[in-house]
């Protein structure tokens, strides 16, 4: 810049120069009606120079912002556009397990549909067997020897009035079914002693039973006066010998779990011979 001042100047005083010798200074008066030739300032011509440097020096700083400003915004945008880019890219693969999910579902749908219709044909062939098995279980009670007869019977009721329950599945019903059945079954494998009534003489006696299986079936009253024991062949109460109130007594206790198991004798039915 220091240069271009320089020879800016240099030219101007030359100009001032040459026109000095051409035109020598000379007065000119009114009546030739000539006028004075004024030369600029070669100060001036160096400021005018100088003002219009600076003047583009500024024009071209603020056009270097600009371009800089016009920089960091492109970079910005590009930044945004990489990222919205991953966005599309990401959404594109969530798209695409979300569509694998539904197709999946969608499968599940139709076997599930195809499993009610196969469980509608099975369920009308299962109800009328789950009422058979009711029905069976309430004339075995009926046929058992008569232990717990009040909460065997309540249970068998309880499963008419499920049976006709909306609320309750099929598999729920089928379940307590077995579950009666289950009970039924352990029955016939343990040993038990609980206190019921009994009617005896005319009179409904305080009890304690004591149950071996579905082998025998005895009682006793507290005051270990009567012993007795349910006859299969006869369906009836009938009274034990005197011998038997010892056994019967021990018997229960050992049901109770008040001593160690031992052996007892006691009235078991005798086998059928076949014929």
């Amino acid at each position: 810049m220091y240069q271009a001042i320089k020879k800016n100047f240099s030219l101007s005083l030359f100009l001032v120069i040459v026109i000095n010798l051409v035109h020598p200074t000379r007065s000119f008066s009114q009546e030739n009606n000539i006028e004075d030739i004024v030369l600029q300032d070669p100060v001036e011509i160096l400021g005018d120079s100088l003002f219009v440097q600076n003047d583009s020096t500024i024009d071209s700083k603020g056009s270097q912002e600009k371009i800089t400003d016009l920089s960091i915004e492109t970079q910005e945008l590009l930044g945004e556009y990489r990222l919205v880019l991953q966005q599309i890219d990401r959404l594109i693969a969530y798209n695409d397990y979300v569509q694998r999910l539904i197709t999946d579902q969608e499968e599940q749908i139709i076997d599930i549909n195809r499993q009610l219709q196969e469980f509608a044909l099975i369920e009308r062939g299962i109800v009328p067997l789950m009422l058979e098995s009711i029905e069976t279980l309430d004339r075995f009670i009926d046929l058992d020897v008569p232990f717990l007869l009040e909460e065997r019977k309540e249970r068998v009721n309880r499963l008419r009035v499920i049976m006709n329950e909306s609320d309750i599945t099929v598999s729920e019903k089928f379940r307590q079914i077995m579950d009666a059945y289950q009970i039924e079954t352990s029955f016939g494998s343990d040993i038990e002693a609980y206190t019921g009534f009994l009617e005896i003489d005319g009179e409904n006696r305080q009890v304690d039973f004591l149950r071996i299986g579905r082998t025998s079936l005895t009682y006793q009253t507290p005051d270990q006066n009567q012993t007795g024991f349910w006859n299969k062949q006869t369906k009836e109460w009938e009274d034990l010998p005197r011998k038997y109130t010892d056994y019967v007594k021990e018997g229960l206790r050992i049901a109770k779990k008040q001593i160690t198991p031992d052996l007892i004798q006691l009235p078991v039915e005798a086998p059928k011979v076949m014929q």
